[in-house]
């Protein structure tokens, strides 16, 4: 059974950095882009930042020169690292991967459980 296991939210103070981590668990072909995405209590979930398979990045606006998306494609892992962090970042994160199960499938959407990151003093 193909997961997205996400891990290192938390709490942290303005200014503080995290580090997040999704890794794809479970027998796969291949992993297409990998995204973030956060939602915020009360707001749409929202696109953070996407890595393509051969470490193309694209970035939310409001993220850009802060948080810094990577991959590592000998783990089947994303990682998300978040700098001078904002009470305005404060949500649920979201891992999402494109992904195929066996070398003739089509890719399917699967996503993460979601992992909390506050940023508050």
């Amino acid at each position: 059974q193909v997961q997205l296991v996400e891990s290192g939210g938390g709490l942290v103070q303005p200014g503080g950095s995290l580090r997040l981590s999704c890794a794809v668990t479970g027998s796969i072909f291949s992993i297409n882009a990998m995204r973030w995405y956060r939602q915020a209590s009360g707001k749409e979930r929202e696109l953070v930042a996407v890595v393509t398979t051969g470490g193309n990045t694209n970035y939310a606006d409001s993220v850009k020169g802060r948080f810094t998306v990577s991959r590592d494609n000998t783990k089947n892992t994303a990682y998300l690292q978040m700098n001078s962090l904002k009470p305005e970042d404060t949500a649920v994160y979201y891992c999402n991967a494109n992904i195929r199960k066996y070398f003739n499938d089509a890719p399917t959407s699967y996503w993460g459980q979601g992992t909390q990151v506050t940023v508050s003093s």
